[in-house]
């Protein structure tokens, strides 16, 4: 059995793991997909709870999970949890008074499915904010700082996501470009992208063949990838350079987008704050455009 072992330097990370769980996914046996899939979908319980709570869970066995650890590299399972533990304790950041005030409200109503909508949300948010989380962010950052053009990409549900990437992002990156693929014009507008590119592509279960397709032709035209989906299992992620994998939980019907328009607002904040100058210059020239065409409207 062939271990995969973690990057140099980056057996403390739980982005390191989950990156090396994701990669050796598809060639391991059915009972250590079995525990990879709950360890890529569950980092809160691998870290707090037992091996034995945490492998009934998964359905596997205790076993199970210590062999998927020393698959890792990892010495021991406790070695293995201490990396989740470490992450998770990092973060959330200033929301646990904000989720207890909610759970407080249910004293006050019997709306439940407006309080369970909100407590997803701050647990979504919540488990976005990590120290694990931020060095991605800065790797994200700088991709695309230093792109010639960026790609992107999301259709049907998450087509809000890359909108809203696309229209904030071009305000100080006018390099910055929204994929729409309308009429069979997919082809056509990726063709100018490719060395030197970045594609951004957002997609959640269930995924979008069209996303999936229009990523593999970026990659293929040799543009890296910076993909923002809900776990590690997800199509989107072989070959990406950077992966967000994000809470979408909520007791709506949909998965919520909350947690990928933070993470946008996020990532462009860290490209306009660590870029340069011209960035801040783009903004206050749209900024004066909008407001010389009458675009806005000013309070008397």
């Amino acid at each position: 059995m062939q271990h995969q072992h973690l990057p140099e330097g980056t057996s403390g990370s739980l982005d390191a793991v989950n990156q090396a769980l994701a990669e050796c996914y598809p060639d391991l046996s059915r009972q250590l997909k079995l525990a990879a899939r709950y360890v890529l979908d569950h980092p809160m319980e691998i870290a707090f709870q037992s091996i034995r709570k945490s492998a009934a869970a998964a359905d596997v066995t205790p076993s199970t999970l210590m062999r998927l650890a020393k698959r890792l590299g990892f010495d021991s399972y406790e070695q293995f949890r201490e990396v989740f533990q470490s992450a998770v304790q990092a973060g959330p950041i200033e929301l646990s008074g904000r989720a207890s005030n909610l759970k407080a409200l249910a004293r006050a109503t019997d709306d439940q499915v407006f309080l369970d909508v909100g407590d997803a949300a701050y647990d979504n948010i919540g488990r976005l904010f990590t120290a694990d989380m931020q060095p991605r962010v800065r790797d994200a950052a700088q991709r695309l700082l230093e792109a010639g053009k960026v790609a992107v990409i999301g259709f049907r549900d998450t087509f809000a996501c890359a909108y809203h990437f696309a229209y904030v992002g071009r305000i100080a990156m006018p390099n910055i470009q929204l994929i729409r693929g309308q009429e069979g014009g997919l082809l056509t507008e990726l063709a100018p992208f490719g060395e030197g590119d970045v594609v951004v592509a957002f997609g959640f279960d269930p995924y979008c063949a069209e996303t999936v397709r229009a990523l593999e032709i970026a990659r293929a035209n040799g543009a890296n990838a910076i993909v923002i989906t809900d776990t590690l299992r997800s199509p989107l992620v072989p070959g990406a350079a950077v992966t967000f994998n994000i809470a979408t939980a909520t007791p709506h019907f949909f998965p919520s987008i909350l947690s990928a328009i933070t993470l946008i607002e996020v990532i462009l904040a860290e490209c306009v704050a660590y870029g340069p100058e011209e960035l801040v210059d783009n903004v206050a020239r749209f900024e004066s455009r909008m407001r010389e065409m009458g675009a806005y409207v000013d309070l008397e």
